[in-house]
């Protein structure tokens, strides 16, 4: 049950470092599981696959969406502060069942997007030491490498976790922005009739590229994990959730455009093009950028795999808090004052999931691809919960207002629109089986959850 506003339930926090993130740091928390600079890094060539012209679209229409599913979280943001993220408040609107299926769902999301981001420094690392030194090293040591700094730094210190994908990731938005600036002003800064008309572009197009548009703001709301960890967290969380939606999203819709038009001169298309920032500097005759931004690539993709183990880790502490996971997954580190079980179970299993699929065949891109998908399912569905409990609260709260519907209203239909591109039009194989693959697994995670409460 959410406690009365500025009361941190001492139950569920205890054992974890209290009111040692300032705001800054608290915001990283949700800047870092976006990893802005992986979007453009990679994630945009993607898009433009779909959307074509229409890719800045779909990242426009992510992020108003994903707005409104913040203001849905921060209704209880503002009134809650415990580690267990949406979790804690789904549960609390729509039981605890429901509550357990959330956290089922968010284990899913945030692990895949942990593979993604160990995928993605592997490739970015690769290619920069095979740049720098022309020698090749094995994409099992580069997972290594990830997964162990990831998860030495979320074991250790949750402010020096923070205050390292602060530093990584202002570095590399800074270095991503001077090369997008470089790269209309040789295009002489003007517009682009083709994307501003979406020539070429069927609304089926934009809602298969918001699929992976909204994968690229997974995450952001995983400052709510940190619960009395940050310093005022009923007010610091909320604007960290919502600054971080409004400030990313700006970003995701100029680098969109401007990597449009940046490859308009390229004799290879974008949507071939696997390292576009390089490939960019290297067009327009910066080439030192090229290094300086694989670096920031591979920087931002780790800062990213810290930031799911840190929210998954707390969500594990508060299922074994409360019973529905072994009880030693909710003890806390007596120096640390981390949840150090909770970090190298999930550490674990981002290693495993990652070595394991590339074991079997599964290539880097192609792994970027379809465990990204996975984990906008499991967001997907989370953010759609967390829409429709907000209002069911304010209404026992006696706090409902039209307002509230509106938006809840408005989050539900936006969400949709990649919900449905999932489906139809059919994607090719095997993206047309994933979300029944999700099914399957969430249909566990019912039966999981039924058994819990039967067992009670």
């Amino acid at each position: 049950m959410i406690e009365a506003a500025g009361r941190i339930p001492e139950a569920q926090t205890s054992g974890l470092r209290q009111n040692a993130l300032p705001f800054v740091e608290t915001l990283a928390q949700s800047v870092a599981n976006i990893a802005p600079t992986a979007t453009p890094s990679l994630t945009i060539p993607l898009v433009f696959a779909s959307a074509g012209n229409g890719t800045w679209l779909a990242f426009l229409l992510a992020t108003v969406g994903l707005v409104l599913v913040s203001c849905c979280i921060n209704q209880f943001a503002r009134r809650s502060a415990t580690p267990g993220s949406l979790y804690h408040y789904v549960s609390t609107g729509l039981g605890e069942r429901t509550g357990l299926i959330t956290g089922w769902a968010l284990f899913l999301a945030y692990v895949t997007t942990g593979v993604v981001t160990v995928y993605g420094f592997a490739i970015f690392s690769g290619d920069l030491l095979l740049t720098l030194t022309g020698v090749p090293l094995p994409v099992w040591l580069w997972y290594i490498l990830c997964v162990g700094m990831a998860w030495c730094c979320a074991y250790k210190d949750i402010q020096l976790s923070a205050r390292l994908m602060l530093t990584i990731e202002a570095a590399s938005v800074g270095a991503i922005l001077i090369l997008g600036i470089i790269v209309w002003a040789a295009r002489g800064f003007a517009l682009d009739t083709a994307q501003i008309t979406l020539a070429g572009v069927a609304p089926e197009n934009v809602r298969l590229g918001m699929v992976l548009a909204v994968l690229a703001f997974v995450g952001f709301e995983s400052a709510t994990a940190l619960g009395g960890e940050a310093q005022n967290p009923l007010q610091n969380i909320p604007r960290s959730v919502l600054w971080s939606t409004v400030m990313v999203g700006t970003l995701f819709v100029i680098m969109s455009y401007i990597e449009v038009v940046g490859f308009a001169t390229s004799p290879s298309p974008l949507e071939k093009s696997t390292t576009p920032l390089p490939d960019l500097a290297a067009l327009y005759q910066v080439p030192a950028f090229g290094p300086i931004l694989a670096l920031a690539a591979a920087l931002t993709f780790f800062s990213c795999c810290l930031a799911c183990i840190n929210a998954v880790a707390r969500i594990l502490f508060m299922m074994g808090r409360d019973g529905r996971l072994p009880a030693s997954i909710g003890q806390a580190h007596a120096t640390n004052e981390t949840p150090h079980i909770a970090v190298t179970l999930t550490a674990l299993a981002i290693f495993v999931l990652t070595a394991g699929s590339t074991l079997a065949g599964l290539g880097l891109i192609e792994g970027i691809t379809y465990y990204g998908s996975i984990a906008t399912y499991g967001f997907l569905l989370v953010y759609i919960l967390i829409a429709i409990v907000a209002p069911l609260y304010l209404r026992r709260e006696g706090a409902l207002n039209p307002t509230q519907v509106v938006v809840t209203i408005l989050a539900i239909v936006f969400m949709m629109l990649p919900v449905i591109g999932s489906f139809y039009p059919v994607p090719p194989y095997p993206l047309n089986i994933l979300p029944y693959i999700f099914l399957v697994y969430m249909a566990l995670g019912v039966l999981w959850a039924f058994r819990c409460r039967n067992n009670q």
